[in-house]
């Protein structure tokens, strides 16, 4: 059996008194899982998946990363550990004006001395992987393009490239296809599954689109008013679960193009 690779017990957050987002959280993910958070806006999805990383700092709790408590750490140790978690944003959170390998590269920084990250010294081997990266997806003819100039789906691509050029041991991805069309939101989630089946990288990616999740997740986490109310095989996630986990926003469940109601772009920092 797998070994645990992170550990989540009692985990809270409130941004503001009396307003809890997550309630007391306790799970346990495996090395090479991939797992997909479903739930609608403001159930506590980014929340908890930013709590992990510590983009965001939990109320309470405990976050244990390859057995390291994560919520106790700080300043260099902080980002030390930081560094084997990759990211992928829903908006990519690219330097427009900049070309896509040097957007790519950047994912090294947090794993180079100082003076070789400010001068943006990189070896051949982390340009020779990063170019490979984009290679393998479909981008090695835009490695020279500003990321500005780009679709939506390839600067998620890139996105993909940077988190991965890292070498994470625990990759993350907070609503990565919210902002695509289907076609491309099709080839992102085939390209983060392929690529961290082949690396061995435990995956966990937040989702609105229950289809998406049901087709490419391992396993499925259902949380609704910051608590989990659903964790198992997708084959196990019924539609009354479905339902209940909706209930009142099934416009969500949808990517943009799929529906006549279409899905807000973008969640608010504490969905």
């Amino acid at each position: 059996m797998n070994e645990t690779i992170l550990s989540i017990k009692n985990l809270q957050k409130s941004y503001y008194k009396n307003m809890p987002i997550l309630k007391g959280i306790d799970v346990e993910f495996k090395a090479g899982e991939f797992v997909v958070i479903i739930g609608p806006s403001g159930a506590g999805k980014s929340t908890f998946i930013r709590c992990i990383n510590r983009m965001i700092d939990p109320s309470g709790g405990e976050i244990i990363f390859d057995g390291v408590h994560m919520e106790s750490l700080k300043g260099k140790k902080l980002r030390q550990n930081r560094s084997n978690i990759g990211m992928i944003f829903q908006h990519y959170n690219l330097i427009g004006r900049v070309n896509v390998i040097k957007n790519v590269l950047f994912g090294r920084l947090g794993k180079m001395p100082a003076i070789k990250s400010l001068l943006g010294l990189y070896s051949h081997e982390e340009k020779s992987d990063a170019y490979e990266l984009l290679k393998k997806v479909g981008l090695e003819d835009q490695i020279y393009k500003r990321a500005d100039a780009l679709s939506g789906g390839q600067m998620q691509r890139v996105g993909i490239c940077r988190a991965i050029v890292q070498q994470p041991k625990l990759l993350l991805a907070d609503e990565p296809i919210a902002s695509l069309d289907p076609k491309s939101a099709e080839i992102v989630m085939t390209q983060i599954k392929d690529i961290t089946n082949e690396r061995h990288l435990t995956c966990i990616v937040n989702l609105h689109q229950v289809d998406y999740a049901k087709r490419f997740a391992s396993r499925i986490i259902g949380i609704k008013d910051g608590l989990i109310v659903f964790d198992g095989q997708p084959s196990e996630l019924s539609d009354d679960i479905i339902a209940d986990i909706y209930k009142g926003k099934e416009d969500q469940m949808k990517l943009k193009g799929e529906s006549k109601e279409a899905v807000a772009e973008g969640e608010p920092v504490y969905a």
